[in-house]
This record gives structure tokens, sequence and C-alpha cells, in this order.
């Protein structure tokens, strides 16, 4: 039980990333979203460092993605405080997936040295 609930929080990332290609219309990005989650599954150290690096390129684009939109609304003229906090949020929980991989519970799972 210990194992699903460390790996909760890197599926949801991945899920809403994969939302947010999709609704992009990235279906490519959106695809590797899902296949990334199977990576859950592989117990080997290429699996979640190649997660990690998944969910810090995640986080840039959520940033990245905060900052388009922020930009577009303040020269709109229309609010954008609750827009950025809820991409640094969704950002938040992206990096702390990575940092959840590192978990002692994680590296049980993956099978890691240490």
């Amino acid at each position: 039980m210990r194992v699903v609930a460390t790996l909760l929080l890197p599926a949801v990332a991945l899920l809403l990333l994969g939302a947010h290609f999709f609704r992009a219309g990235l279906v490519p990005l959106t695809v590797a979203c899902l296949a990334l989650l199977g990576l859950l599954f592989v117990r080997s150290a290429w699996a979640v460092r190649t997660l990690q690096i998944a969910f810090m390129l995640g986080t840039l684009e959520w940033l990245r993605t905060a900052w388009v939109f922020a930009s577009t609304r303040a020269v709109a003229g229309q609010p954008y405080g609750r827009l950025l906090m809820i991409l640094g949020g969704v950002a938040l929980l992206t990096a702390l997936a990575a940092i959840v991989l590192k978990s002692k519970v994680a590296r049980q799972h993956f099978r890691l040295q240490g």
C-alpha cells in the first residue's frame, strides 16, 4: 500500500501533463506521458531516471505555460494572479513527483541501491 501511495503523485503529475498536451493538440506528447506511466512499473534505475527527467522537463513546461498565459493576460489588462497560483501549484506538484521518486519506498520499489 505504501508503494501505491508513493507512486500516486507521479501518476497524477503525468496525467495532468498529458491532459495539458492533449488540450494543446500535441498528441505525440500526450502519448509519451501515457507511456511514461508504464515506467512506474518498471523496476530499474533507468526507469526512475527517465521519469525524473520527464518531471523536470514537465515542471519547466508548466512554468513556461504560466509565463506565456500570464503575459498574454497582462497585455490584455486581464487579471492573472489566480492563473499563476494554479499553474505554479501544478508546477510544484510536478517537481514534487520527481522528489518523491527519491524516497525510501520508491528506491525499494525501483530496486535502487542506497
